[in-house]
């Protein structure tokens, strides 16, 4: 019935009245915990977690999550570029467009991941191809979208061999920015006991997750979620709204907000956890089905996707 238009900081006050940006930050509390950033003075209370070391914003898409954590790194590393794999998602492609940046498309193995031999080869070639010491320059940075789930074959990208290969290719912390996107899985495999942990406990500088997806929201939306220090390069003053503006849209769906915020408050960490132990569960039950009856096919490891 009514309009509701979270624009602008979710965390700044504006003058503009009909918003629901109280229950975004609950939506971004959710995922600063989940996702393992900021310090909380009450674990057993997420309201109290500190947004000190974290700042984040319910996208109006996946896409816009994986724009705008390309464009972190890129204010971070304005002369980066774009790694990613072959099986990324197009939005990765359409960001090194938009935002201008070399980009290395990685070939994958069969199972969708990126092949970490040939990253290896292709970092140590960015390395040298960049790096001459006699002129005093130094290696081009790395902006890397690690895929935490691929369309296609719910592939994901392990995220610690990709940090392996970084340090033993001679790159330090400060010479690299890590995108997870994680439309499909972000929600899922902290619910997975034996899965890949990604979290910000890692040097990762975003991670996005779709709210259209694995949470159900009617509409299209995201939350991406990023270490507080990397948006101040974004921060701009909006007169109209005596506020600041960090996002990419401007405008976003302040209904989206509401219905995550209320599936949080509903299905609650068990409830999404019994949901991904079912999906996982239901995905190798109808893998046996195929291969029983002939059918070739692939499911990754805790993934629901089969091919």
């Amino acid at each position: 019935r009514y309009g509701i238009d979270n624009l602008g900081d979710p965390f700044v006050e504006s003058n503009y009245g009909v918003h629901s940006r109280a229950f975004e930050q609950s939506v971004l509390q959710f995922f600063a915990k989940l996702w393992k950033i900021g310090p909380c003075p009450d674990e057993a209370n997420a309201q109290n977690w500190s947004h000190d070391e974290y700042w984040g914003y319910v996208t109006n898409c996946g896409t816009e999550g994986n724009l705008y954590g390309i464009l972190l790194g890129r204010e971070q590393f304005p002369d980066a570029v774009l790694v990613s794999s072959r099986e990324s998602h197009y939005s990765v492609s359409k960001a090194a467009k938009l935002y201008r940046m070399p980009e290395i498309r990685v070939p994958t193995l069969y199972t969708g991941e990126i092949d970490y031999a040939i990253l290896e080869k292709e970092l140590i070639r960015n390395r040298e191809e960049t790096e001459d010491l006699s002129q005093g320059k130094k290696k081009r940075p790395v902006v890397m979208n690690v895929n935490i789930g691929t369309t296609v074959k719910g592939a994901v990208d392990n995220l610690d061999t990709i940090l392996d290969i970084f340090k033993r290719t001679g790159y330090t912390e400060d010479e690299f920015f890590i995108h997870c996107d994680g439309a499909l899985f972000a929600l899922i495999l902290p619910f997975i006991e034996e899965a890949l942990e990604v979290n910000f406990t890692k040097p990762v500088g975003s991670i996005s997750v779709s709210g259209h997806k694995f949470m159900g929201c009617p509409m299209p939306c995201g939350v991406t979620i990023t270490r507080k220090r990397y948006v101040e390069t974004l921060k701009s003053h909006i007169d109209y709204l005596n506020s600041v503006d960090t996002t990419i849209m401007g405008s976003r769906n302040g209904q989206a907000s509401l219905y995550l915020w209320l599936t949080l408050r509903k299905k609650g960490t068990e409830g999404f956890a019994k949901d991904a132990r079912k999906c996982l569960g239901n995905a190798k039950y109808m893998e046996q089905l195929l291969r029983d009856a002939g059918v070739g096919c692939l499911l990754n490891p805790h993934s629901n996707t089969i091919v």
